[in-house]
């Protein structure tokens, strides 16, 4: 089974903090350990590195807890709003390719921004469909009734495992 948790063998690849040891071929051979279809059916990856103390002690530029919960229960509303009308769908996520069609228009900038990371990254049409929907979700949270570019770069951004150099 693949670790999710970790991204070799030792744990340290790609941490800035501490050094892989591993050498380059067994992580290679350990992050082919999960397919690239298995992956495609994945919404959201991300690297998470350590964080030092200081940084998460800061008050400084934390939002509320109480501040989220209202803006994810503001976007799960108009997600229930935008599929009142349909039997079984209630979320983005569900989203068939005919609605992402309806409901993720792209205009010019935002298809050429998504052509490209398609192209660059060699994506696949499924990736290109969880891009759509994770970049309709995150501009529900952000009360946007149009996906801007904004929006589909941090969608792509959630797909790192997608990017040249994963699993070699």
């Amino acid at each position: 089974m693949f670790d999710c948790v970790h991204p070799c063998p030792c744990g340290y690849f790609g941490d800035t903090q501490k050094p892989c040891t591993c050498a380059h071929a067994l992580v290679t051979k350990y992050q082919k350990r999960i397919s690239g279809p298995l992956l495609d059916r994945i919404d959201i990856h991300i690297e998470v590195t350590p964080v030092k103390y200081d940084k998460l002690s800061d008050a400084g530029n934390t939002e509320r807890s109480a501040d989220v919960r209202e803006r994810v229960m503001r976007a799960r509303a108009i997600q229930s709003e935008r599929f009142a009308s349909v039997k079984g769908i209630y979320s983005n996520a569900q989203m068939t390719s005919s609605m992402q069609r309806k409901f993720c228009h792209l205009d010019d900038a935002c298809g050429r921004l998504l052509k490209t990371a398609m192209e660059m990254r060699g994506l696949s049409a499924r990736a290109f469909d969880r891009i759509l929907k994770v970049s309709r979700t995150i501009a529900d949270l952000a009360g946007s009734e149009n996906i801007t570019t904004e929006h589909i770069s941090e969608a792509i951004n959630y797909r790192n495992l997608d990017r040249d150099g994963w699993a070699g």
